[in-house]
């Protein structure tokens, strides 16, 4: 009886298309995604992605909806009883952590979700979540818009990465308040996640304040 040999490799799915695009734009940013870079990658012919993908853009969309998908929505369940406020948070820390594993994505994260499933999972949750706490539509929705331009804002680049171990590019003649602005970059993660967990908390204590004045049923 005959058997049909076993392929050397796996054949091509969209998800090695999308694992391969997403290792391509950690490494080297949307502008090193192309037919030609992810076939080389996959060892296939390039026009083999077009069974699965369209155009680079489709590609991207996916490896964006992937990283969305790793977000935790568990706070957002009905029966968590976590309460906005704490999911909120929780779900920012959440989301931020995803974004700052893969930050070249994010500038295709920051269209909107369009008919990314796992993007629109993200928004619903979120506008579910605040309207049964009592957040009127309008304002849910203003709520989920607020949170992701925070949450994106911040997964997009480094504040304390931005000024340079060099004492001297900080003259006192010129810049009389930043003396110390050399010792921020070797203290990145603690400037960085210090100023989001401080703006985190900024807006969800103005938001409290709102929600203390809305109208009961």
């Amino acid at each position: 009886m005959w058997r049909m040999a076993r392929p050397r490799k796996p054949l091509l799915s969209r998800d090695l298309i999308v694992e391969a695009a997403g290792t391509l734009v950690d490494a080297e940013g949307l502008e090193a995604v192309s037919t030609r870079r992810l076939a080389a990658a996959l060892g296939v012919s390039g026009p083999s992605l077009y069974n699965h993908f369209r155009t680079k853009d489709e590609i991207l969309d996916a490896v964006a909806d992937a990283v969305s998908a790793r977000v935790d929505l568990s706070m957002f369940d009905a029966a968590d009883g976590r309460g906005w406020r704490a999911a909120l948070h929780d779900w920012a820390h959440s989301y931020r952590g995803a974004l700052s594993d893969h930050p070249n994505i994010v500038p295709v994260l920051a269209r909107g979700p369009g008919r990314r499933p796992a993007g629109l999972r993200v928004a619903d949750a979120v506008f579910g979540a605040m309207t049964a706490a009592g957040w009127p539509p309008a304002q849910a929705t203003r709520i989920g818009a607020l949170m992701r331009y925070f949450i994106l804002g911040s997964a997009v680049a480094s504040f304390a990465r931005g000024f340079v171990d060099d004492e001297a590019a900080y003259d006192p003649a010129d810049y009389p308040h930043l003396g110390r602005a050399h010792l921020l970059a070797e203290r990145q993660r603690e400037v960085d996640e210090g100023a989001f967990e401080t703006g985190l908390a900024a807006l969800l204590d103005g938001l409290a304040l709102q929600y203390a004045t809305l109208p009961r049923p």
